[in-house]
């Protein structure tokens, strides 16, 4: 499988997607037929390194494949794609943990790996016994492992990403939201789970190492800014799918109120959907141009602070442009959209809630862009 296959999959996916999203939305999780279709078309391994029987592919395929997903439902495209970029962050494990996240005859593991160390990890025999509860565990639904930060404070302070199979995990029911809601991001707590040795790995070694596995398209690509980058995926395709119905709805609509007068003749209604169309490809060359300089990275290049500051920065901003884009839409759309069979409500409301990722909190984002344009070094806990 290569890039054009991923493209090729993920359009012909989004016609399910989309007529699975409703149902997604009350079950508040991907819905069967989509898990099975993703699996079908062999995505679950597309950033698996080639060495452990995956397609090794960089960030580029990922992050346009969960774009063109999203055209088919936002929510379902973000959990798709962090389902599958995880099983790249666990080929960062010792090989006894690999044997395990990739046996021979399924070289995938979906995993939620909630980030925030809100855990803690105790010294013991062979491992760790770790406790806590953590927010938000995307997909955790269609789990096989869990993956969770913890802190351990003796004999030496330190930060471990452990993974336990997902049994282990008790799985808090809170994801109800107004948005987002097929990705299923519940709380997960674990009470005294003792982790074996080698399926706990060092917060910096996962975050910022480049991994034991040949064949890995994402090697060396710091985790912050392939989680930020792909993050924003969604935010993409959410905004080209409404600017294609906007189009639409332009081209068909009638003027309330008139003598049958159309949209499509009023130049206001021009000048709205020739401005979203420009802001639209403005936000996309952002995004296509940071995603670009990451592949550089998984070919052997390196960043520098700066440019990991521009990329958490890039991110954010693209998702804050997508955003702008549905309420520019919106302002001029009419109340029909917010009916509950147009998509483009759903496309609204997934926008607002997705960024409310921390990596998206744009307040922070542009602190952390702006003591950089000063000279300022990022602080340990700004994520870049």
């Amino acid at each position: 499988m290569d890039a054009d296959d991923v493209l090729v999959a993920c359009e012909g996916l989004v016609p399910l997607l989309a007529a699975e999203a409703p149902a997604a939305e009350v079950a508040r999780q991907l819905t069967p037929a989509v898990v099975e279709a993703v699996g079908r078309a062999d995505l679950w391994r597309m950033v698996v390194p080639t060495s452990l029987a995956g397609h090794g592919l960089g960030i580029e395929p990922l992050a346009n494949g969960t774009r063109v997903l999203a055209h088919g439902c936002p929510a379902s495209a973000w959990t798709i794609s962090f389902l599958v970029m995880h099983s790249w962050l666990l080929t960062k494990y010792p090989a006894e943990a690999r044997a395990e996240f990739f046996p021979a005859d399924r070289p995938w593991a979906l995993a939620p790996a909630p980030l925030a160390p809100t855990g803690t990890a105790t010294a013991v025999d062979g491992g760790f016994r770790v406790t806590g509860r953590w927010e938000w565990a995307t997909g955790v639904r269609h789990a096989d492992w869990v993956m969770v930060h913890a802190v351990q404070a003796e004999p030496e302070f330190a930060t471990w990403f452990a993974v336990v199979p997902a049994g282990e995990a008790e799985v808090e029911d809170v994801w109800h939201t107004s948005g987002m809601r097929a990705t299923g991001s519940e709380a997960v707590r674990l009470d005294d789970v003792f982790v074996p040795a080698h399926r706990a790995i060092r917060s910096q070694a996962l975050l910022f190492g480049s991994g034991p596995v040949a064949g890995d398209g994402m090697a060396g690509m710091p985790v912050p800014q392939v989680l930020a980058l792909m993050a924003a995926a969604p935010a993409v395709g959410a905004a080209e799918a409404a600017v294609d119905l906007y189009r639409e709805r332009v081209a068909s609509r009638v003027l309330a109120y008139s003598l049958g007068d159309r949209a499509k003749d009023q130049p206001v209604m021009q000048a709205r959907l020739g401005a979203v169309v420009g802001d639209l490809a403005a936000m996309r060359a952002n995004w296509d141009r940071a995603i670009a300089r990451l592949e550089r990275v998984g070919a052997g290049e390196e960043l520098t602070v700066e440019e990991r500051v521009g990329l958490r920065l890039a991110a954010a901003h693209t998702v804050r442009a997508a955003r702008r884009i549905l309420g520019d839409i919106a302002e001029g759309a009419g109340a029909s959209v917010y009916f509950e069979q147009s998509p483009f409500q759903r496309i609204q409301r997934d926008l607002e809630v997705l960024k409310g990722h921390v990596i998206f909190d744009w307040d922070r984002t542009a602190e952390i862009a702006g003591r950089m344009a000063l000279g300022i070094e990022p602080r340990p806990t700004d994520m870049v």
